[in-house]
């Protein structure tokens, strides 16, 4: 057998980092250059922005340069010093509520200092690197939170849509609705339903030539469509008035009582931190889901992205602004608009300032009434269904609720209040309640205990295992994560009696290996056993299942006595010890995880296996395919063989040596069998880092004896050729070049196996009816990190890392 050295694993010109990541690059261009995604990134965001800040500032009930403010000065300050580079900041709809009740109390020019100290208070948090912290706040009543703020600003913003004035809370918006409702303003309304429909239905528009028009921001499309309607037609509405910036009016000294001014700073610095905290996470997961983009930006530091955000609201507030916070529909817009870096957010920031100083006379075209229905429908999409969706899943639709109705009727800060008292009795509720319950099957007494076991419990615990009568064999079955010495004692004694009395007692479920070590009647000990309990777990290596042997007593244990064993024993006992962990790891099976799976078996033993995959891969020891796809008994169809090889049909005529067929009647009538029998929807074959196939293809020296490895391994030198042809696609991982030969091997070994794949009659016949799905997949071992093909990009067949997904999602 020939091997073919790789000519390509050590090109240069494939390298795409020469420097190492975080590190500045070797001669530095001091040039500043700014990238043209960056520019084009930018104008969208500011065609976004520029809308919203001025809708939003009416929201609240601040003069509208106010919004201009908060926009500029959140691109090109919390742009440039925050921690999150993507992120787009300024005035938020979540922060409305907060802006508009501290107007109506303590005045404008008080507001604005309430925003520089609740600025300065974010500084001090950033200092304190305590910006994680805020993440552990549930995300019920942050979703709530919103919910209830998107709930105020609809309310509010209807008066105006309807040609009204909005009222200072939502109790006197709904008292007055229905003397609105009863004189419209028919001008208003329509100015208004045009803004909607617009908002609407822009982003529906079908074909290609809605393809190229919904890349103009659906915002700007409904208010200017709504101005050039009302100016045409010559509506009589209010529109925007933008004073002199020689009359804007500045931050001043705050004046009102002590108590309510710092119940306002606080209020200011909980929603400013958490919505642009939060907002910095979900960017994060808008930036892995873009290949090669996670190595250039790089994940979000949440403290300085505090601190940019403390700084943005300290100079907004200064120069008479809104507070500034980072806003997702901005943000995700950056990202998807192709932005690279933080050039697009300042760019944005800078058109803000220059249309704030040059486009006064376009700007006061706009109807009130149009900038009202944008933010209107902001708010009502601030309630969200995915969010109800995931807090009732979740079984916090409670704190969900109460956070929400807190909100509207109370206020932000006295809500989230309300939402965390919630939750804190919802989760001592959820830990304090324990359901046990006993019933009896074909003799067995079964006493089952859903939830946590503490001394709360303990009562209840007793009276149900007193229902056992002596004598009889009882199954306790432990269905919780937690439980406290006084559960534990309590059910030990009772053990002990019940097998004192001749009964017995297993225990089973989660807590089954969680008894001491010193007890004289371990549950489900085996014959032989000394007292020294096993510790066994599903996916726990055997070498630290701690269930040796004392080392101390040799005589204890002879090779091939404990556990049952059979096997055959060398002179240093290791045979024995083997069938010993063997015996072990099965009597852990029965008792901790067959209890949970039975069920479940007993389906598929009725039913037959149905999978909805073939997956071949390696048969490496350290590749367990169940845990890395997450996959359960009758999920995956899974054929195993050194080096994960696919050998071609024998018609195929690939890779045979003189005088023999070229194909491999086991793998092949496996692949028949899933496609044809099981009908499979997808087939994957995952190749791994450190294959130690591979390292032999490339070792191989031609000539030798033809041994039954080197015979197998004749099916990968498709692969060997494919690496050493330049006029091939080279297959690497996103975001950097293969380690070694090896990985450069591995890599392109998956993609001629999928080939291979294809040349299988039952294979191309699927593919060719649309029943059938073919995946690459590399495991990186000592990473943990699974990488699937995603298709060709730059030439190259890109291996692409799979990131943790959002639960929530």
């Amino acid at each position: 057998m020939s091997a073919c050295a790789p000519t390509r694993a050590t090109d240069s010109s494939r390298t795409k980092c020469d420097h190492q990541p975080h590190s500045p690059p070797p001669n530095p261009d001091r040039r500043f250059h700014i990238a043209g995604a960056d520019l084009s990134a930018s104008v969208a965001v500011f065609l976004i922005a520029l809308p919203l800040s001025l809708g939003i500032a009416l929201a609240t009930g601040a003069p509208l340069q106010a919004g201009l403010v908060a926009a500029g000065v959140g691109g090109l300050v919390a742009g440039r010093i925050g921690g999150c580079p993507l992120q787009v900041s300024g005035p938020a709809a979540g922060l409305t509520v907060v802006t508009a009740d501290l107007i109506h109390r303590y005045g404008w020019r008080t507001t604005c200092a309430v925003t520089v100290l609740a600025g300065l208070a974010q500084l001090g948090l950033g200092c304190l690197r305590v910006a994680r912290t805020a993440l552990a706040v549930s995300p019920a009543i942050v979703h709530g939170m919103l919910a209830g703020i998107g709930v105020t600003i609809a309310v509010a913003q209807l008066h105006i849509v309807l040609g009204g004035t909005p009222q200072s809370s939502v109790l006197a918006n709904l008292r007055a609705l229905p003397a609105q409702l009863a004189n419209l303003h028919p001008a208003a309304v329509t100015v208004s339903l045009l803004t909607l429909t617009l908002l609407l239905l822009w982003p529906r528009i079908p074909g290609r030539a809605g393809h190229l028009l919904r890349r103009i921001p659906a915002a700007l499309v409904a208010v200017a469509g709504a101005t050039a309607a009302a100016s045409l037609s010559g509506f009589g509405v209010p529109k925007v008035d933008l004073p002199s910036w020689s009359s804007h009016a500045l931050a001043g000294l705050p004046e009102g009582p002590a108590l309510g001014l710092t119940a306002a700073v606080l209020t200011t610095t909980l929603v400013c931190s958490v919505q642009s905290l939060l907002g910095a996470v979900a960017v994060d997961k808008l930036v892995a889901a873009r290949p090669g983009l996670t190595a250039r930006v790089g994940r979000a530091d949440l403290d300085r992205e505090l601190l940019g955000q403390g700084a943005a609201n300290i100079v907004s507030g200064t120069l008479g602004g809104l507070p500034v916070a980072g806003v997702a529909v901005r943000s995700s817009a950056n990202v998807n608009a192709g932005a690279v870096s933080r050039n697009s957010t300042m760019l944005h920031g800078v058109l803000v300032v220059v249309a704030a100083l040059l486009m006064v006379p376009l700007l006061e075209l706009i109807p009130l009434a149009s900038l009202a229905a944008l933010v209107m429908a902001v708010g009502i999409q601030m309630v969200s269904l995915h969010h109800i969706r995931t807090v009732t899943r979740h079984r916090e639709v409670l704190v969900y609720a109460v956070t929400t109705l807190g909100v509207v009727f109370l206020g932000v800060l006295e809500g989230v209040t309300l939402g965390i008292a919630v939750a804190v009795a919802v989760a001592m509720n959820r830990l304090a309640r324990t359901r046990i319950t006993h019933e009896e099957k074909e003799g067995v007494h079964h006493v089952h205990v859903r939830g946590q076991l503490t001394f709360l419990a303990v009562p209840r615990l007793s009276r149900t295992l007193h229902l056992v009568p002596q004598g009889a064999h009882a199954v306790v079955e432990l269905d919780g994560s937690f439980m406290d010495h006084a559960a534990y004692e309590s059910l030990q004694d009772w053990q002990n009696t019940h097998t004192a009395q001749g009964g017995s007692a297993e225990l089973t479920g989660r807590r089954a290996g969680t008894r001491a070590l010193t007890e004289p009647t371990p549950l489900a000990e085996e014959p032989g056993e000394s007292s020294v309990g096993c510790r066994c777990r599903p996916w726990t290596p055997w070498r630290n299942h701690q269930c040796e042997r004392p080392q101390s007593a040799p005589d204890a244990d002879p090779p091939g006595a404990a556990g049952g064993s059979t096997g055959p024993s060398g002179p240093d006992g290791s045979g024995g010890r083997s069938g010993h962990q063997l015996a072990r790891g099965i009597s852990a099976f029965q008792r901790n995880t067959a209890p949970l799976v039975r069920g479940e078996l007993a389906r598929l033993a009725r039913e037959g296996q149905r999978p909805s995959q073939l997956f071949l891969t390696c048969a490496d020891s350290r590749l367990v395919t169940s845990m890395i796809t997450s996959s359960g008994p009758g999920d995956l169809f899974v054929v195993r063989n050194v080096g994960n090889l696919v050998p071609p049909p024998a018609n195929a005529g690939m890779c045979a040596q003189p005088g023999e067929e070229s194909g491999d009647d086991s793998v092949a009538a496996a692949i028949e069998y899933a496609v044809d029998v099981l009908k499979v929807r997808s087939i994957t074959v995952c190749g791994h880092s450190g294959c130690g196939a591979m390292q032999a293809l490339l070792d191989a020296e031609p000539g030798g004896a033809r041994t039954p490895l080197k015979r197998w391994l004749r099916h990968g030198l498709p692969s060997l050729e494919r690496m050493a042809d330049e006029s091939r696609p080279w297959a690497r991982l996103a975001g950097r070049a293969p380690a070694d030969a090896v990985e450069q091997l591995c890599l392109t070994n998956v993609v001629q196996q999928l080939e291979h794949l294809r040349a299988h009659e039952s294979v191309s016949r699927a593919l060719r009816d649309g029943a059938l799905e073919l995946h690459g997949m590399y495991f990186h071992v000592g990473e943990a990190q699974a990488y699937l093909l995603t298709g060709a990009a730059d030439g190259d067949e890109v291996f692409d890392h799979v990131e943790a997904a959002d639960l929530s999602a």
